[in-house]
């Protein structure tokens, strides 16, 4: 088939990838424009997606919107059968939906109805889904309303956003070439009515560990903010990363160091931190931690 790619992060790149090995002929990548980054931020620094498509020798367009005539009149230009969208980022205008021939399937890391929106993988873990997955769904004007083709599944278990993401990542693009080598034997499922949930772009704050909680719910908010934007206790003033942890049975004031290991107190239960991260340094064990910068038992932490 003749594809158009949308994407931009990490997530995107296996499917892109996947497609091109399959044989596809992807006419062009659409992606976000290049970001502020490298050395104190004065470098533009391009998409994984960008990087990838150049590295295929795939050409690649990053417009600011795609509301304009000029830039739906590009897009429908390049004549596609097919657009395959992953994490792309922007909202596509139905001129955009109706352009392929074949319209627009999308790559979306969740079970639907559960989880639409902009943050399905860190939501499920927040929520303490025990299972999630990746659709392959037909593009709507809705959000992630659309009909769905084919969907994987795979147990959250313990894994963090970044492990959760790689794997659904692979298993996407699998099912993305499995669903366009035919397409016809692949009929649209309507989502059911019932079981719609939301997930709400992450905002910073929530990364902030709430030692009021559950435990298992604070250990929760470690697993779905690794690696971004990072789940963070302040001590003295400074922020402190906690990249890995596990719920341990202790009792105490929420917030609260309960021992040398930095056992901290939560609602119910509490939360042992094993992996952590100083502003400016690199992770280390909790061990290598308090060598350095000693947390006595009794502290607060906030």
């Amino acid at each position: 088939m003749r594809i158009i790619v949308m994407g931009t992060p990490d997530f995107a790149v296996p499917t892109l990838e996947a497609l091109i090995n399959a044989g596809h002929e992807v006419v062009c990548a659409y992606t976000q424009p290049p970001r502020p980054g490298g050395r104190r931020g004065k470098e533009l620094t391009p998409s994984p997606v960008q990087r990838a498509a150049e590295a295929h020798g795939v050409a690649v367009r990053h417009p600011a919107s795609l509301r304009d005539a000029v830039a739906q009149a590009d897009f429908a230009a390049l004549a596609a059968d097919v657009a395959v969208v992953a994490a792309y980022g922007l909202i596509l205008p139905q001129a955009v939906l109706d352009a392929p021939r074949h319209g627009c399937l999308n790559v979306h890391g969740s079970l639907l109805p559960r989880w639409r929106g902009a943050a399905p993988i860190q939501r499920a873990i927040l929520a303490g889904d025990a299972e999630t997955g990746v659709g392959i769904m037909r593009m709507e004007r809705g959000l992630d309303t659309g009909p769905v083709l084919l969907e994987g599944r795979t147990p959250v278990g313990a894994k963090t956003t970044g492990e959760l993401t790689d794997e659904l990542a692979i298993l996407g693009a699998r099912l993305m070439v499995q669903v366009l080598a035919d397409l016809p034997a692949y009929p649209e499922i309507p989502q059911p009515e019932a079981g719609v949930t939301y997930a709400h772009k992450i905002d910073k704050a929530e990364a902030r560990l709430d030692f009021t909680a559950p435990g298992e719910q604070v250990e929760r908010q470690v697993r779905a903010f690794n690696p971004a934007p990072g789940a963070f206790f302040a001590f003295e003033g400074e922020r402190y990363k906690v990249l890995a942890a596990k719920v341990v049975d202790a009792t105490g004031e929420p917030g609260t160091v309960l021992d040398e290991a930095l056992t901290i107190a939560c609602g119910s239960g509490a939360l042992q931190p094993t992996v952590v991260q100083r502003a400016g340094r690199p992770a280390m064990s909790v061990t290598e931690l308090l060598r350095g910068k000693p947390i006595p038992a009794g502290a607060r932490l906030e």
